[in-house]
């Protein structure tokens, strides 16, 4: 065994990986540095154990992993699906509809915060599709990219984690046993401080036009010079919406309720509904990947047939689409084998267990303070490791064993391991989620996560604010109050002294 194993060498392949992605601003060449710094830990710095481990363990293991391997399907589908979209003409006319009824830059951002809320099944396929969807109705408003991918990202995993219908609920209730884990879920859903306020900021904020930090610059190049991506266009873009005369809004709006409808049947068949179990059961039960990635195939059928019978494409056409919408997605297929790779190193040299035996070593004597203590270590973990799940599956079992199920603040303390787990998960910059969703907004990698820290700082000190008041007086009807008065107040005050 590494002599590294369960310390905080651990937690230095995430460290070095992170700080390299800031630095260089070059994330493939960060990431795989930090699976490489994971192999020469674990092998003692044998050349031949760090290869070995790197890439048949790391890279090799994970893409060799089902679960995996249905993502990076689903992800190819919906590339393509995006790609014959666009050359069908359905996204430009859908466009040209919604700067018809939207006239503000509000209103776009508004739009995108509503579509991003009732896109609440899986955040992959939050990202993707709002970014598609709304991309040339905030390109028209002067919206920039970087803003774009900021409203796509805060309206993923923060909306999936208070959704009891999402892959994110299943995932939650997994780790919890006796049957019991969608009836905590639902408990936790008020005491979720970092998803609620993280809503409440961006209307916030598209109510009023505040904005700072970098993300300022970025969106007075997109209002005043019309420049929606200040200088850093990506390299990689998808072909602009097509101007097909024959494209209609149906084309566009028709392939994604498809894509919707199928997506949650492919969930709830991978949990077994329809061999009797129940439709709340299968749902606990599905697995996202399987689910996701058939009902984008049965979609995707349905497109062709739909632009085949329409005419607005004819088969060579669509047949062109296929190899466009794979290589726009290959930039997030690279990053996310990385991002699983390093993950597996992380996990190889005992980082979870490291951060169980001091999570317990601090239990005592701290309980009212231990739910902003969860929050804080899952948002660390969650951050140094680019997956917000694992925090789940690490977390949630030792908050459980330290209080009850029917303890008030054992449902805190699991409410605020979920939300510091997507509070790190939205600031990371190895984290899937926010890979796609600066692909979905096709919007440059690490512009997206400069320009998104400071606003998701902002909510995860308000709600760490807000879980030391919740530990102290765990009723949600208080608390929840409290903390959106705390936002708001926070938010105005910023508005008065900024520049």
């Amino acid at each position: 065994m590494s002599p590294f194993y369960m310390t905080p060498w651990a937690l230095l392949p995430p460290v070095i990986a992170i700080a390299l992605a800031l630095i260089t601003k070059e994330v493939y060449s960060s990431l795989f540095v930090g699976i490489i710094v994971g192999g020469l830990l674990y092998s003692g710095f044998s050349f031949e154990g760090t290869l070995t481990h790197a890439f048949n363990d790391g890279i090799v293991a994970s893409l060799a992993d089902p679960y995996n391997v249905g993502i990076l399907v689903f992800l190819v589908v919906l590339g393509i699906l995006v790609a014959l979209m666009n050359k069908a003409g359905g996204s430009a006319a859908f466009g040209r509809w919604a700067s018809e009824k939207i006239k503000s830059r509000a209103g776009a951002q508004l739009a995108t915060i509503a579509l991003g809320v009732l896109i609440f099944i899986d955040d992959y396929f939050n990202c993707l599709t709002v970014g598609s969807v709304m991309r040339p109705v905030t390109d028209k408003s002067k919206i920039s990219r970087a803003k774009l991918a900021y409203l796509i990202d805060a309206t993923a995993a923060p909306v999936c984690i208070i959704a009891p219908v999402s892959s994110w609920a299943a995932a939650v209730s997994s780790y919890v046993e006796d049957g019991n884990g969608l009836y905590l879920f639902i408990r936790a859903i008020p005491y979720n401080f970092y998803a609620i306020l993280t809503i409440v900021m961006m209307i916030f904020l598209a109510l009023t036009g505040m904005e700072y930090g970098p993300m300022a610059a970025h969106e007075r190049n997109a209002k005043e010079k019309g420049d929606i991506f200040s200088g850093k266009k990506l390299a990689g873009e998808v072909a602009e919406a097509s101007s097909n005369a024959k494209g209609r809004v149906i084309d566009l709006v028709l392939p994604i309720a498809v894509l919707i409808v199928s997506c949650v049947v492919g969930m709830i068949y991978s949990g077994g509904f329809f061999e009797g179990t129940g439709f709340v059961e299968a749902f606990s039960n599905s697995d996202a990947s399987v689910g996701l990635m058939l009902g984008s195939a049965v979609a995707l059928v349905v497109t062709v047939i739909l632009y085949l019978v329409r005419r607005v494409l004819t088969f060579k056409e669509i047949t062109d689409s296929i190899p466009e919408g794979f290589k726009a997605m290959v930039p997030a297929i690279l990053i996310l084998t990385f991002a699983w790779s390093l993950k597996a190193m992380t996990d190889s040299l005992g980082a979870k267990e490291f951060v169980e035996a001091v999570v317990k070593g601090s239990a005592g004597g701290f309980a009212a303070f231990l739910p902003a203590i969860v929050f804080l270590i899952a948002c660390f973990l969650s951050f140094a490791t680019g997956t917000s799940w694992g925090t789940f599956g690490i977390l949630i079992p030792i908050t459980l064993s330290v209080f009850p199920l029917t303890d008030p603040l054992g449902v805190v303390c699991v409410s605020a391991c979920m939300a510091g787990a997507v509070c790190g998960d939205h600031c990371s910059p190895i984290s899937d989620t926010t890979i796609m969703a600066s692909a979905g907004a096709q919007c440059d990698h690490v512009t997206h996560v400069s320009t998104q820290l400071p606003y998701a700082i902002t909510v995860a000190a308000v709600s760490f604010v807000a879980y030391i008041i919740a530990g102290l007086v765990p009723n949600a009807f208080i608390a929840l109050p409290v903390a959106i008065a705390l936002m708001i107040g926070t938010l105005f005050a910023m508005r008065r002294f900024l520049p």
